[in-house]
């Protein structure tokens, strides 16, 4: 079927949204787990930060149990980069995920054994811009497909020297804008790997 939207509510506290996920499942086929990519540092269901939200309300909020609780399935939920990693790592060396959508994702693997999340989204990378300021949505606008794509091309590079990536995988909404000539050990991956990244939250191999 295809995918189900709703807009995401503003202010996006965490009752909000809760209620808006409620309304996204409404309609759909009966389900007996659910898989959560929230945009924002979680770990074992509950929230640490969500920057791009508001992390204020969110700051320890225990969204795996409060979804749990709403729709009476089992719920797991994992920052949304990392969702979608699990969907396309080979499990094999240090293997990097980069979401290019309204900010930058990312989510680091050594052998198949996630790291701790590194907001690097938030960090600066040049003057005072952070990645997502400097490669988000909004800067691709603004500065057009040639310049946004040097500015990729110039990340690859520092995140290469950063982590030491065996294999970088370009996924989100902006992968299909990346017009560079890639090197071998980059590879760009499509969107729906979140979806299938949702099934894999469930298997054991990744925790």
């Amino acid at each position: 079927m295809d995918p189900v939207r709703v807009r995401t509510p503003s202010p996006a506290r965490p009752s909000a949204l809760v209620n808006a996920l409620t309304t996204l499942v409404r309609d759909l086929p009966p389900f007996d787990r659910v898989s959560v990519g929230f945009p924002g540092v979680v770990r074992e269901g509950r929230v640490l930060t969500a920057p791009n939200l508001g992390t204020g309300p969110w700051r320890g909020f225990d969204l795996a149990s409060r979804l749990t609780r709403r729709f009476g399935r089992p719920v797991r939920v994992l920052n949304d980069a990392e969702v979608q990693a699990l969907a396309v790592i080979r499990r094999k060396g240090i293997e990097l995920v980069v979401t290019l959508g309204t900010g930058v994702g990312t989510a680091l693997f050594h052998d198949g054994q996630l790291a701790p999340h590194l907001e690097l989204a938030h960090h600066p990378i040049r003057q005072d811009k952070t990645y997502d300021q400097y490669l988000g949505d909004r800067a691709r606008k603004k500065l057009g497909k040639k310049k946004w794509n040097r500015r990729l091309r110039r990340v690859i590079s520092i995140l290469s020297t950063l982590t030491n990536y065996d294999r970088l995988y370009l996924g989100g909404g902006n992968a299909s804008r990346v017009e560079l000539r890639l090197p071998q050990n980059v590879k760009l991956v499509s969107n729906t790997a979140g979806i299938l990244g949702g099934l894999a939250l469930w298997e054991d191999w990744w925790k």
